[in-house]
């Protein structure tokens, strides 16, 4: 087990470390389980804490797992999501190792075992609308009513399906149903739909089908034809498990999978309804599924996630049958954790403000070794010019400070990062009043921190050399939205989830970053090279200040 999965839901006392030891000691012989999304959007945090539980556990017993792609519903499908989920998990850090399976492979399968059932008079076709359907099955505290087609006979129930399947019939006009129980408490095993004429191309099978199954029926029999032995989902299909069993029961498969619920993850602040995020990206709010702002996998990715750091929050979260919500705070937490010693520290000015050292020689420029992390030597050193004119942060400086502002102002000493001591001396105006430049004196003596003990100053200031520095824009991301209870969905937009600093300028180094570089910008948060688009374009990845006390 990797060092960053030795956490709670890891735990063999665990609901489900129980459920799989029993099983391994009785009627199993090895773990089996598998992930299956609907490839009709991108992976997002909450449907990585389901690849994690069934892929970990997978790797703890020894076992396998598989990515099968729940291509049922052809009206959503693109092979565009078939692909971003396959990279998505192998940036997380899963190798499928040729382990993707389809279950549009199974349709001639599922086929057979629908017309099975109907042998065996466990199945029927209905001529009922969907509207009719509804209403006749009835509600909470009240029994739903048989279709008036439930009693026809096998013969004409195999014609009926079989027509189905041969396109004789148009869109909606008949399904196949199970036959269970119209009086049943549990409203899923009010004779089920199974099988539905729906004349869409799909991605993978192209026009052989016109009828396509229900995930409800389609499910437990792709599990029990790839021999999975434990079907690992969120509690909203617990009211589902007896209709699993149901179809698993009256079908012969040599493995019998059983299916284990558990609450899915909750964070605070965040979208990760598929339909939802869909929506939003149709609207243009999010420049499409890996946009920085979403909890998606692609998106965590484009904004500077490391996939150790998710899997390790994951494995914090825990796992168990009671709705929790995390804190967005914490997933940030193990974020700063991971960056913090493979970052290089580097100086960026966002919000350039012009400084003039008035003392310091017209036209000479030093350069100064730093190192690009204090701790991490491995990740070497770097030369910075320094000059007579530089930038600062416009809101380190300030005409009339408080007296707790210890950053540049008239009359004010700091310390340049790995430069000089500098004073103020005196600032310029633009004709609206406006501070567009400072004028300052240098002490040569104080030269990398030579001299301090003469002095001490409070303020440290990061810098970039006007004549050298490099442009760059700096994309500083938030949370997509907060949570609001008294709003109608429970959350507003966050109105400050993108601000973008368009005139920023960073150190000569920043012009030779790559992907995989990661950076510290002095006091500005954790940043890298956007991949999407083109130029020293640098996104935000966290902040450096957190709330969040890990416990």
């Amino acid at each position: 087990m990797s060092d960053d999965n030795k956490h709670i839901l890891m735990e063999t006392g665990t609901f489900i470390h129980s459920a799989i030891q029993e099983d391994l000691k009785g009627r199993l012989n090895a773990l089996h389980t598998r992930f299956p999304p609907e490839p009709g959007g991108f992976l997002h945090i909450g449907n990585a804490k389901a690849v994690y539980i069934n892929f970990e556990l997978a790797k703890i017993y020894g076992g396998t797992y598989n990515l099968r792609m729940d291509d049922t519903n052809p009206a959503i499908e693109k092979a565009e999501f078939v692909q971003a989920i396959q990279d998505d998990i192998r940036w997380l850090g899963y190798d499928l190792d040729g382990r993707l399976f389809f279950a549009s492979n199974y349709f001639d399968k599922l086929y057979e075992c629908a017309v099975t059932l109907i042998k065996k008079g466990l199945a029927f076709v209905c001529d009922l609308t969907a509207e009719e359907m509804r209403a006749s099955f009835g509600g909470i505290d009240k029994a739903g009513t048989d279709s008036p087609y439930r009693n026809r006979s096998i013969e004409e129930n195999l014609d009926l399906f079989t027509r189905m399947k041969n396109g004789e019939f148009p869109d909606g006009a008949k399904t196949l149903r199970a036959k269970l129980d119209m009086a049943s408490p549990n409203m899923n095993m009010r004779d089920p739909v199974m099988y539905r004429i729906t004349r869409q191309t799909h991605s993978n099978t192209g026009d052989k089908w016109c009828i396509y199954p229900m995930y409800d029926f389609a499910h437990p029999l792709q599990d029990a034809i790839e021999g999975i032995t434990h079907s690992l989902c969120s509690i909203e299909f617990e009211e589902h498990r007896p209709i699993y069993e149901w179809y698993i029961s009256h079908l012969d498969f040599p493995i019998k999978p059983r299916q284990i619920e558990f609450a899915k993850m909750s964070i605070s602040n965040t979208i990760m309804g598929k339909r939802h995020i869909r929506a939003l990206i149709a609207e243009g709010k999010y420049d499409g599924w890996d946009d920085p702002r979403l909890v998606t996998l692609s998106g965590m990715r484009r904004r500077g996630y490391l996939p150790a750091s998710i899997r390790e929050f994951l494995g914090n979260t825990g796992v168990s049958k009671a709705l929790s919500r995390v804190d967005f705070g914490m997933l940030e937490y193990f974020v700063r954790e991971h960056l913090a010693p493979v970052s290089k520290v580097v100086m960026a000015v966002l919000n350039p403000l012009k400084v003039i050292i008035e003392n310091y020689p017209e036209g000479e420029v030093e350069m100064l070794t730093l190192p690009f992390h204090g701790d991490n030597e491995a990740l070497g050193c770097r030369e910075v010019p320094f000059s007579r004119e530089i930038y600062i942060e416009r809101e380190d400086f300030m005409e009339t400070p408080g007296k707790k502002f210890f950053r540049l102002a008239p009359g004010k000493e700091v310390r340049l990062k790995g430069a000089y001591y500098v004073t103020c001396t005196g600032i310029v105006k633009d004709t609206a009043g406006n501070i567009v430049e400072v004028r300052c004196t240098y002490d040569p003596e104080t030269k990398s921190g030579s001299g301090v003990e003469l002095r001490k100053v409070k303020g440290t200031l990061h810098w970039v050399s006007a004549k050298h520095a490099v442009p760059i824009k700096a994309m500083l991301y938030d949370m997509a939205v907060l949570d609001a209870p008294d709003a109608p969905d429970g959350i507003i937009d966050n109105p400050d989830s993108l601000i973008v600093m368009p005139n920023a300028l960073g150190e000569p180094c920043l012009a030779d970053a790559t992907m995989d570089d990661r950076f510290q910008f002095m006091r500005n948060g954790y940043f890298c090279l956007d991949n999407k688009h083109e130029g020293l374009v640098f996104n935000r990845t966290v902040s450096l200040k957190s709330s969040y006390k890990k416990s």
